[in-house]
């Protein structure tokens, strides 16, 4: 077996003072609101200095007990919720006399509700697919990210690159977050990962974003790198021991494909650039994870208003009837890949096929 090598480290260490932990902590208290209670917020930040300087990341902990390589080991109860949250929606998923169920993701982060003051066309064009799949009788859950943007509390923190450490370093769920000592909290993840798990189908409408995809779409699309390759045993890496991790994969890592063979579609619209590029890339990125397209009809990028103001944008949609009814066909070429797939009808070529190398 090649040698375990060591983890490499030298980058600076980003650990803070106690000034500039407290002005950081209360800069969150800036409304004059809380000028009554600044003896009580100082005791709350002496609290916070403690966790974060002795690094109380996951502060309740059990022991992980059966089915783990290590059940003594103290695992977050943070985790542990997450990972049964998965287990239940798996089972939901492999219910044959359950209904057909489709994730439908408006990945804009514009909404009337926050600066832009007006709804996003993804959303319009997400709701007009949710419309038209209930229609279909499937069930329907839309996720709006534009939520991060204009919901308290609501975030997704950015992935860690675990993976590239090693592979069994990047746990199922993930387990970076929450983060109590850093203040990370609110991780929208172990909601979003549910989702996608209890799904048959995903469909994925974005804007073009600079030649991108949205920021919302980018950041759950780092941290599903767990649910390709992710390690479901956090035991077996004695929690985040880097070198532990690479002595695992090393040893042969399996690279268990969480989401496979669920089906999707994208819908990508631009303005005036990028919308072939990015419907490929995210058509790319669910095909690696082993997802399957639905079919020709469920992928398109499209322009809405080329070359025209913004301002008129969504009188552009409204014009645009043949663009509305491409975007219900690729919904509806979903519900019927979905149901085929659910009902065990749905022939992928080569789906049995060993991989002849992995990542």
């Amino acid at each position: 077996m090649t040698k375990t090598p060591e983890p490499r480290k030298g980058m600076p260490s980003p650990e803070l003072s106690e000034s500039e932990f407290r002005d950081r902590y209360l800069r969150a208290f800036a409304d004059p609101a809380f000028e009554r209670l600044a003896v009580e917020l100082d005791k709350i930040m002496t609290a916070a200095w403690d966790a974060y300087s002795n690094a109380r990341k996951a502060p309740r902990t059990r022991k992980a007990g059966p089915g783990y390589s290590d059940p003594e080991y103290d695992l977050s109860t943070d985790w542990l919720a997450a990972k049964a949250e998965i287990e239940a929606a798996q089972a939901r998923h492999d219910e044959q006399e359950g209904p057909c169920r489709i994730l439908v993701i408006n990945c804009s982060s514009r909404s009337e509700h926050t600066c832009p003051g007006e709804m996003s066309k993804s959303y319009r064009l997400a709701d007009l697919s949710r419309e038209e799949m209930e229609r279909e009788g499937v069930s329907v859950n839309l996720l709006d990210l534009s939520r991060l943007a204009s919901e308290f509390g609501r975030e997704i923190h950015p992935c860690k690159a675990c993976f590239s450490t090693a592979a069994a370093l990047c746990h199922w769920p993930c387990s970076c977050y929450p983060n109590y000592a850093l203040g990370q909290v609110h991780d929208w993840m172990n909601d979003i990962y549910p989702m996608w798990v209890e799904a048959h189908g995903v469909m994925i409408i974005t804007p073009v974003n600079w030649y991108q995809v949205s920021s919302p779409l980018k950041l759950m699309m780092d941290r599903l790198v767990c649910a390709d390759g992710g390690n479901p045993d956090p035991t077996l890496t004695h929690g985040k021991d880097a070198k532990t991790a690479k002595e695992e994969e090393l040893k042969g890592w399996p690279y268990p494909k969480h989401l496979e063979g669920r089906v999707f579609s994208v819908v990508v619209h631009g303005d005036v650039e990028g919308a072939e590029n990015v419907r490929r890339s995210v058509s790319d990125w669910l095909r690696f994870m082993d997802l399957i397209p639905a079919g020709v009809n469920a992928e398109l990028d499209r322009y809405i208003g080329y070359w025209e103001p913004y301002a008129t944008s969504h009188e552009a949609l409204d014009a645009d009837r043949a663009m509305q009814e491409e975007v219900l066909n690729a919904a509806r070429t979903l519900v019927e890949a979905a149901k085929a797939r659910h009902a065990g009808k749905m022939l992928v070529a080569g789906r049995r096929l060993r991989p002849a190398r992995q990542k």
